[in-house]
């Protein structure tokens, strides 16, 4: 399933790059990633993952606030163009991490987990646990709401792409068992069904 589900995911991605790095951002996003920022000052850390970077907009923004990001994402268009930014960008997949343990103090990730499946988040989750030092802090923002899985028929992408949306009690339950939750916040973005499921998360 998941094979499958990857080379969907890279191939709508990929046909996406282009136009994706054109939109701009919307306000709560910029509200979000400035709250992270804060967080990284005030806990002085500086080494950043961000999982799922897409056109490499966020890591751009963290970079020019003097803190040292690496990119990652699945599509090789994404990660061109993150490189054209003059971003530090690796194509890896989620479920392979392929840097030592410990190598950062933050990581950030916006909507990009909504792609695992829910039989698969525990083993991202360790995965990203692993290479977060301790008393680091990672940033996830999924959107969620309702309880449900699958390909999203009405997706506007082709190939259409899996989502996973949680309820906000087990989306905390699944993540507890890897990370202290400092602080969880749904956030409304106009959406009638989804909201943002904001989480800011400790390795202990």
């Amino acid at each position: 399933m998941y094979s499958t589900m990857k080379l969907q995911l890279q191939q709508s991605y990929d046909r996406q790059a282009r136009e994706r790095d054109q939109f701009g951002k919307d306000h709560w996003k910029v509200a979000e990633r400035a709250l992270f920022l804060s967080t990284l000052r005030e806990h002085h850390l500086n080494r950043l993952l961000e999982v799922g970077a897409g056109t490499g907009q966020d890591s751009v923004f963290f970079q020019e606030h003097g803190v040292v990001v690496t990119a990652r994402d699945l599509s090789s268009e994404m990660i061109r163009l993150c490189r054209d930014k003059h971003l530090d960008a690796r194509q890896m997949d989620i479920y392979n991490l392929d840097f030592p343990p410990n190598s950062f103090d933050a990581i950030w990730s916006m909507n990009c987990l909504l792609h695992v499946p829910k039989a698969d988040l525990a083993e991202v989750l360790t995965g990203i646990r692993q290479v977060l030092r301790m008393e680091g802090v990672f940033y996830l923002g999924v959107y969620g709401g309702p309880d449900s899985e699958g390909i999203w028929e009405g997706d506007s992408c082709e190939p259409k792409r899996f989502f996973s949306f949680h309820t906000d009690e087990s989306l905390q339950r699944a993540v507890a068992q890897h990370f202290r939750i400092l602080c969880f916040r749904p956030v409304d973005y106009g959406h009638p069904l989804l909201h943002l499921q904001s989480l800011m998360l400790q390795k202990v």
